[in-house]
């Protein structure tokens, strides 16, 4: 079964996403499914995205709740755990990662508040397993002011993605940037509508090889 399948015929506990996100969800968390993988989810809503990944990832997944509403606590269940504090707040961060160890998926559907999303980011994306995910969404929030957001409005998570662009290819800019953790670190990113979703990893030795005889020619004239 799909995970849009699995979303479609729910009929536990609520789960509200945005449907153009589950292609994205298959692309970058498939590989993790019956791994042994630690999924934290900021942001519980109603509770059933957090049985979704139990679901889609498996018997070996541990899935890990965050949210600032205390009643969140009675959506633990086997393989699922929820603790209570701010995402933004980085002793509550380090005190998840010291009772859960390094987590392999972080997905923030949280407060949407771009400084928060930013806090949260800043600690956990240097803090996910060398080939780890990292997921920000909703992030039409970015363009709303009520959120910090508005269009092109420095510090928003928008604008701070296509930085992150640039230190992602940190590498070709002759000079004019320097590579950072964030270069060394980042195997790709992913933007999609109101979603951007970072993949960890390393890269080899950068290198364009030639490959083939220069002089080969195909088929025949005349």
């Amino acid at each position: 079964m799909s995970l849009w399948q699995d979303f479609v015929t729910n009929d536990q506990r609520l789960i509200h996403k945005w449907k153009h996100y589950f292609p994205a969800y298959e692309d970058h968390l498939s590989r993790f499914r019956n791994q042994d993988v630690v999924l934290i989810e900021i942001g519980c809503g109603g509770g059933g995205s957090l049985q979704m990944w139990k679901r889609f990832l498996g018997p070996h997944a541990r899935i890990i709740g965050l949210d600032l509403r205390h009643e969140c606590a009675a959506f633990s269940e086997d393989q699922i755990e929820v603790r209570i504090g701010d995402q933004s707040n980085e002793a509550f961060l380090e005190s998840v990662l010291r009772e859960f160890g390094t987590p392999d998926v972080v997905i923030d559907d949280g407060s949407h508040v771009m400084a928060h999303i930013d806090a949260s980011f800043r600690y956990l994306y240097p803090r996910v397993s060398r080939t780890g995910v990292y997921m920000v969404e909703d992030l039409h929030t970015a363009y709303w002011p009520g959120f910090g957001g508005g269009l092109r409005r420095e510090g928003t998570f928008i604008e701070t993605a296509k930085h992150l662009i640039d230190e992602l290819n940190a590498d070709h800019t002759r000079g004019a940037l320097e590579p950072t953790a964030f270069t060394r670190s980042t195997l790709s990113m992913h933007m999609y509508d109101s979603m951007v979703v970072f993949e960890r990893g390393r890269h080899t030795s950068k290198q364009a090889p030639q490959i083939g005889r220069p002089d080969a020619h195909y088929g025949s004239k005349g």
